[in-house]
């Protein structure tokens, strides 16, 4: 029996599975520990629920993909938005250092599978779909590449490189920490800005601030309600207008992709949609003509990536995997061996050789085989042992936030057409 979903009611189901996985992750601490996102929970959880089903004869449930293919877009448009040449030039060296070491992942990961799948005479899109699309990029960038290496010929493409990601989530959330600490270890380490962070003037506002609170001179429902309107408030119109500047950025991006097409290049509505949200952002940051609305276009981008990733992985048929599994796991295997010897080598080397490197190395083992949250949380369980590492925490997001996913999609067009 199989059982087909219309749009609303697909979306209705994806929210609830949504929710299942946000039920999950906050009762269930390793979850957390790992950074697995709610969507991926939830996902998963109904994909081997529907893959038990289906193998037993009971039933097969279909989904609409309308609503996936525009929070897809949505998604990958406001990742192009985020992507801020003045910000990136505010970081300063360290940042330009550590774009570099993040070319060189990904050019290397896509190298290394490949070289792997061409010396057991697989199919080289097998090598893309565990390279750095599933491993650097994430389940995001695997769910939205994963169809387009399915048209090109690899059978079951998405559920390959969902699989990976999820895998390299948890990877990366492991090795991080025993990297770090080894090189904190081995080279007698130290945090620098633990004396900077305990400097009475360094903390005279917020002390300051403490104190009239304790008097009673000021109201503490007041001053928290005015950070709150002041760091996270989004009106409608501030709303309407960023919606307008992705809208506008998928449309006219949708043409860029069409011109590639009819040059002869395989190249994703989404990428040229990514492109045209990056040049309208930088004619904001250059010109000031328009404002630019960062905050709005992060709320709808995440829409857009939960209910996207959600639908990607409830659709996931996981009883296609059996027939890949070894391979896979030499693949992945590979991966995880690369990441954590790279980091621990070059980047610490790279990076200054110091505990800020130390930090970072941990941090690049995160995001290299699962996602910017991943790097965040080996960092964090670093500086809660060994004090804090503010530069680290400075570089690795903004790399997480502006560099990963544009340069990413870009050297995966040019594998792609190579191989095509």
């Amino acid at each position: 029996m199989t059982i087909t979903l219309n749009m609303f009611q697909s979306l209705a189901a994806i929210i609830a599975v949504f929710y299942v996985g946000v039920f999950f992750c906050s009762h269930i601490s390793i979850l957390r520990q790992y950074c697995i996102p709610a969507p991926v929970v939830g996902g998963l959880l109904f994909a081997i629920v529907h893959c038990i089903l289906y193998t037993q004869g009971i039933v097969q449930i279909s989904l609409n993909a309308d609503m996936q293919n525009l929070c897809m877009m949505l998604f990958f448009t406001s990742v192009g938005y985020t992507a801020s040449i003045t910000l990136i030039k505010r970081g300063g060296l360290l940042v330009i250092k550590m774009a570099v070491v993040t070319v060189l992942i990904i050019l290397l990961q896509n190298i290394i599978s490949l070289a792997i799948v061409h010396a057991f005479h697989i199919n080289p899109l097998l090598g893309l779909a565990t390279g750095s699309i599933p491993l650097i990029g994430g389940h995001a960038t695997a769910a939205a590449f994963g169809p387009l290496l399915e048209d090109l010929g690899l059978a079951n493409g998405t559920t390959i490189s969902i699989a990976a990601a999820t895998f390299g989530l948890v990877a990366g959330g492991i090795i991080g920490g025993p990297v770090g600490e080894t090189l904190v270890k081995r080279f007698y380490l130290h945090s620098f800005a633990a004396e900077e962070r305990l400097d009475p003037e360094l903390m005279r506002p917020e002390r300051e601030q403490l104190e009239a609170i304790a008097c009673q001179q000021d109201d503490p429902t007041e001053i928290l309600s005015h950070a709150c309107r002041c760091g996270q408030s989004i009106n409608n119109q501030c709303f309407m207008n960023g919606m307008a500047h992705l809208c506008l950025a998928m449309g006219l991006g949708t043409l860029i992709s069409k011109f590639f097409v009819i040059v002869g290049l395989i190249f994703p509505a989404y990428i040229g949609s990514m492109l045209m949200a990056a040049i309208i952002r930088n004619l904001s940051d250059i010109t000031h003509i328009f404002p630019t609305y960062q905050r709005e276009s992060e709320v709808l981008g995440n829409i857009g990536l939960t209910i996207f990733l959600t639908c990607v992985l409830m659709g996931l048929k996981l009883w296609q995997l059996a027939s890949l599994a070894v391979p896979m796991f030499v693949l992945l295997g590979v991966q995880i061996c690369f990441i954590g010897i790279f980091a621990y080598i070059c980047v610490f080397r790279f990076m200054g050789k110091n505990y800020e490197a130390a930090v970072m190395s941990s941090g690049v083992c995160g995001f290299g085989l699962g996602a910017t949250p991943n790097a965040i949380a080996n960092m964090t369980a670093m500086t809660t042992l060994f004090g804090p590492a503010p530069a680290a925490f400075f570089v690795i997001p903004l790399i997480g936030s502006l560099i990963i996913d544009p340069v990413n999609a870009s050297i995966l067009m040019f594998f792609i057409n190579l191989f095509r």
